[in-house]
């Protein structure tokens, strides 16, 4: 999987995995990592996601990496935004008031140009990557946030029963990939109803990593 899958899926538009509110799980817990009003959130991989109104709408100030720059023009029209765009590089900057986007690929993100972050809600980044990138991107989100603390969705189910993305990320890899640099707290769990996309039994999994 390359960065072309999900330019193409954008420019389709094939979004099956956008939802039209905040994700349930992440209004249900993000009690559980108390954050005082004008907090930093990072919202990696974050396409025109409801989470970053709701965030905004709770007095959080919200920072974004998305790679479809169709998305973050969507995401921007629909917060009734007008965006300042400044070009760095292989990123682009979107910046709204509380509000910044990159533009591009994650990983030429480095801590200077992201800033302070006090909590990464990983809503669909992490299960969106295959597994030969998966290591890389928790290093790399160690790295450029410093080890915040991370609230992280993952979804465990058989992957020879349906391709990903989203990809099976099982308690096992949390640990093992989570490794020494975080505690880890399985905060909530439940099985999706239906399965996933209607074909996998499924559980969803919300994990809250604290640096160590």
């Amino acid at each position: 999987m390359d960065r072309s899958f999900w330019i193409n899926r954008w420019e389709e538009n094939r979004l099956g995995w956008h939802q039209v509110d905040a994700h349930h799980l992440l209004v249900k817990f993000i009690d559980a990592a108390p954050l005082p009003q004008g907090s930093r959130v990072f919202v990696p991989l974050c396409g025109k996601t409801r989470d970053i109104g709701w965030l905004l709408s709770k007095g959080y100030r919200v920072v974004a990496a998305e790679l479809s720059e169709i998305a973050i023009r969507q995401l921007f029209d629909d917060l009734g935004f007008t965006p300042e765009v400044k070009d760095l590089g292989t990123l682009k900057h979107f910046k709204a008031p509380d509000l910044d986007v990159f533009v591009g690929d994650v990983f030429d993100i480095n801590p200077e140009q992201l800033g302070p972050v006090d909590l990464t809600h990983d809503r669909a980044a992490m299960v969106a990557l295959p597994d030969d990138m998966r290591a890389r991107y928790v290093a790399h989100l160690a790295n450029i946030t410093d080890q915040a603390r991370q609230f992280v969705i993952s979804f465990d189910y058989d992957q020879s029963l349906i391709a990903g993305p989203p990809f099976s990320v099982p308690e096992g890899q949390i640990k093992a990939m989570y490794g020494g640099r975080y505690t880890k707290t399985l905060l909530f769990t439940h099985d999706i109803p239906g399965g996933l996309k209607g074909v996998a039994p499924a559980q969803e999994q919300a994990w809250l990593l604290e640096r160590r």
